[in-house]
Formats: C-alpha cells, structure tokens, sequence
C-alpha cells in the first residue's frame, strides 16, 4: 500500500518520429532524485517501431505503441488509462529534468487540497537562462488571445514566487489521478494545439486550482524562435483557437470574438500568408475556420 507522503507518479512521455530526443529524456530522468515513479513511454505510430530498442536499453519502461497517431491528446490520454499512479506527470519528449523537480511539484499538492495541476518553471534547454514558462495569463474572452508569464525574459529571480495561475502548460505538468477521476482526460477534439488551456479551464471549473511552482525547474528543447510556422500548424491553431473559444466563452464574448475573427484575424493572416507566398497555409487556415463552422456540436460548456 502506498503511502499519502510517497506517492506513486505515472510519468508518461509520447513519442512520434523522434526517438533519439526520447532517449535524451529517459536517460535525463535516470537522475530523478525521488524513486516512486513509473514511465509510460506512449509511441504514436512512428515510422520505426521502438519497442526492441526501449525493451533492450530502458527495461522498466512501460511501452505502449498505437496503430495509429492520436495526437498530443489521445497518445497522452492512452498513457494516463495505462498508469497506476496517484498523480500523471504527462511531459514533452523534448525536455530534460532537473534532479528534484518531482518532489518540488509535489510540494504544492501536499499544502492545499483544492490545487489540481501543478507546473514547474520552463526554460529554454539551448538557452538555459531564458524562460518561456512562468504561469499563463488568462485568454482575453473577446480575442482568444493570452501569453505566458516570463516568456522570452531572462531568469534573475523576478518569477520566483509561487502561486496560482490561470492554465498549465502542456509540457510539464504535474496531475492529481482525482482530478482525472472528476473531469476527465485531455479533451481529444483538440488533437494538439490549445488542449492544455481547455483542459485546464474544466479542471478549473470543476473547483480545482492551477499552480505554478517555480522551484520545481525543467528544461524545454524548443526553439525560442520556432522557426516558420508549419502547415498544420496552421490549421490546428486556427482551428482549436476558435474551438476553445466555443467551449469557453460565454454568447455574448463568443459573438464579439467572431467579429474579431471577421474583421481582424482573416485579412490579417489571408494577407500574411500572400505576402510571404505560403498558399497551403492559407488553405489551412481557412479548412480551420471551415471545420468549426461544420461542427456545431461542440458547444460552450463555461459557467
């Protein structure tokens, strides 16, 4: 029997095409001072199945590999059904750990009962200074639009206070098995791209709390500049922008939004993506705009 100060953590990693970054986070976690963890390691239909590699290097990894690609949510909710654990650390293939980050995400958890979500500091893993994580704001009910605290700034300390924030950041975070219990898992109409936000606006409505916790620290490979935007990228921004607004928002801020949307966001991106002779990202933007307009079911579910 598990003990209330012990607790067993279900970290689940999902790989997809990059099994040469997952290696780097199985052998990061090596150095994991707290021991009752498990990983599930979830592979999305990559192109090379994994599994004599992770089965002959990684033994005590739990590995799972779908058929088919279901995404950041699906990939992730297959794990959270797998594990054992009293909390899901669902975490990106793409970062690395810090040796107390577990215990430190822990801390929260054991001071107030109502936070649900717990997310470490994120900084940059090729520019170890620079944050891009330090707890979100909250979306602006009329443009869709939020940004994370700290993001791009460099690291002296001025995010060093705990506390709660409005959304966890689908990176790391650190999740009660209750409140899974509650709400749910990762909302698979969303694929990838904006689940963490509606994700964490239901835990909220359902009386938990979102904290940040900046002693807990771990290290994140994307790029601070991204690069271009892809493709499909565009798509699902686009379309789990408004989606997210549809279940989020209430009439009246949903209506404003959609002026928005008319007035701003479809000359601004229709012109962009012209000028920079990116036609298949405008075709995509406009299938994201198209798909929420043939999916009427999906509803607001906000209070």
């Amino acid at each position: 029997m598990r003990e209330n100060n012990n607790p067993l953590i279900s970290i689940i990693i999902l790989n997809y095409n990059q099994l040469e970054v997952s290696v780097e986070f199985l052998e990061s976690a090596k150095k994991l001072s707290y021991k009752n963890y498990e990983i599930i390691f979830v592979d999305n239909a990559s192109k090379e199945n994994p599994s004599n590699f992770v089965a002959t290097n990684f033994p005590d990894v739990r590995l799972i590999v779908n058929e088919t690609n279901l995404g950041f949510t699906g990939g992730n909710n297959v794990g959270i059904k797998a594990g054992k654990g009293d909390y899901f650390f669902i975490v990106n293939n793409d970062t690395e750990v810090t040796d107390n980050l577990l215990e430190k995400l822990l801390e929260p958890f054991q001071n107030d009962s109502s936070i649900g979500v717990v997310s470490p500091k994120i900084r940059y893993f090729h520019n170890p200074q620079i944050i891009q994580y330090a707890g979100f704001t909250e979306v602006n009910p009329f443009t869709g639009r939020n940004r994370a605290i700290g993001g791009k700034e460099i690291d002296v300390g001025q995010h060093d206070k705990p506390g709660y924030t409005s959304y966890a950041h689908g990176a790391a975070m650190l999740v009660k098995r209750e409140v899974v219990d509650m709400v749910g898992m990762l909302p698979d109409e969303f694929f990838i791209y904006y689940e963490e936000l509606d994700w964490s606006a239901h835990i909220r409505r359902a009386g938990y709390k979102i904290y940040y916790q900046p002693t807990a620290l771990i290290y994140h490979k994307e790029s601070i500049t991204m690069g271009k935007e892809s493709a499909l990228k565009a798509y699902y921004h686009t379309r789990n922008r408004i989606l997210f607004m549809r279940r989020n928002t209430s009439s009246f801020q949903f209506l404003c939004f959609t002026f928005f949307v008319i007035f701003f966001i479809i000359p601004k991106s229709t012109i962009k993506y012209v000028m920079s002779n990116q036609m298949t990202h405008l075709k995509n933007f406009f299938r994201g705009l198209l798909w929420n307009l043939k999916s009427p079911r999906y509803f607001s579910t906000s209070n």
